[in-house]
């Protein structure tokens, strides 16, 4: 199944095909400038991660670098880097060194790894767990002779400012093409097989079940779009959102007004016991992610129980999801359910249901109260929607 990961200032939402593919350069053979230890695993590592081919992408190769050191304590910690990726640092839950071995944890999706380090102290040989799928990833240490070059941080957009799309392109989306994806690679703007009901809910938040009087095209044709920003740097959440307001009335000549309607709505609360969720140790300004792994199999990282309400509703369910927890920090998890019918209606067309087996995790409302905390009730309730005055298909490039 398809792969997002979504970096600093990525508002990815939905599943997409996997990164582009980049050519690794292999770690140089030269020695460490300084004797490396056989019993001492503190330093930099390096090694490409070579994900196989699928019917969905090709393989992939990503350089990852893991950087180990030690704590006053003399604990262990370490921090890694997928330099293909945009190389933002990635925390390491666990990790431990132990008789030449070494074992890692990351928790916010789960993978773990476990090696054994050469004799000479200058490799590791061992197996990165992607979930439950084992990939072979041998590690060389690196000096500042050998070592990979992570990318600078993107610079953030002012706040203040008030973007429009410099340059845009909008095709039709290639027949029969696996994924969905949204959000920004370098200066670009990116979105792969959305329709205008899509959309619409990313740049204003809203359910297709709140737009209303729009033309059947809108649910059917699928469009690629790459766009460019008038002003340098990464735009947040908000200006991203302005910027995809302006490009539907201008390319689209999207036109609405507001009403208020009663709507069938799932309204998500606090299950008994409390939330179990994980706080996220960072701030607002800091990477986020949600992004499946398969249908009915959710990463999400940093993101309030808010944000999740609109990312959810825009790619799982046939009605708004209302945010009634109380809840304000923002959380990492992952969840992972059985969908039903009535789940993921706007993936069909590129990304059929999993099939049933016998060990499948159980339904959304069984599954969210286990392992988050939170239950989903459907219910009515009044809500904005828009309804449209006028539209039409988008202007020639």
């Amino acid at each position: 199944m398809a792969l997002l990961l979504a970096g600093s200032g990525a508002c990815a939402y939905t599943q997409t095909t996997a990164p582009a593919s980049r050519t690794a350069a292999s770690p140089q053979a030269t020695q460490p400038s300084t004797p490396a230890s056989a019993t001492d695993i503190a330093g930099t590592w390096q090694g490409t991660l070579r994900i196989p081919k699928t019917d969905q992408h090709p393989q992939i190769d990503l350089r990852l670098i893991f950087k180990i050191s030690r704590t006053d304590a003399r604990a262990l910690k370490a921090v890694w880097y997928s330099i293909d990726q945009g190389g933002q640092p990635s925390p390491i839950a666990t990790v431990s060194f132990q008789d030449g071995v070494l074992k890692f944890t990351v928790t916010v999706v789960p993978r773990s790894y476990e090696g054994r380090m050469s004799e000479d102290g200058n490799s590791i040989v061992g197996t990165w767990m992607e979930d439950k799928t084992p990939i072979a990833l041998p590690l060389e240490r690196a000096n500042a002779d050998t070592a990979w070059a992570i990318p600078e941080p993107p610079k953030k957009m002012p706040a203040n400012a008030n973007p429009t799309f410099d340059v845009a392109t909008i095709k039709p989306g290639e027949p029969g093409r696996q994924g969905k994806l949204i959000g920004f690679r370098g200066r670009h703007f990116n979105a792969m097989n959305f329709n205008v009901n899509d959309l619409i809910s990313f740049a204003y938040g809203l359910h297709t079940e709140q737009i209303v009087g729009a033309p059947a095209w809108f649910a059917t044709d699928l469009y690629d779009i790459d766009g460019v920003p008038d002003i340098e740097g990464i735009p947040s959440q908000k200006q991203q959102n302005i910027m995809l307001q302006k490009l539907l009335a201008d390319r689209f000549q999207l036109k609405f007004h507001h009403e208020q309607k009663e709507l069938p709505v799932y309204v998500i609360t606090v299950a008994k016991g409390g939330p179990k969720m994980t706080v996220d140790a960072g701030g607002p300004d800091d990477p986020i992610a949600f992004f499946f792994r398969g249908l009915g199999d959710l990463t999400v990282r940093n993101l309030t129980m808010a944000d999740f309400a609109t990312w959810f509703q825009g790619s799982v369910t046939d009605k708004p999801v209302v945010d009634h927890t109380g809840l304000t920090d923002r959380y990492d998890f992952t969840f992972k359910w059985t969908p039903d019918d009535s789940q993921f209606v706007q993936f069909r067309g590129s990304s059929p249901l999993p099939a049933p087996r016998d060990d499948a995790p159980p339904s959304l409302y069984t599954a969210a109260p286990e392992q988050l905390g939170l239950k989903f009730e459907a219910t009515k309730a009044p809500d904005d929607v828009i309804v449209i005055d006028h539209v039409e298909k988008p202007s020639p490039n």
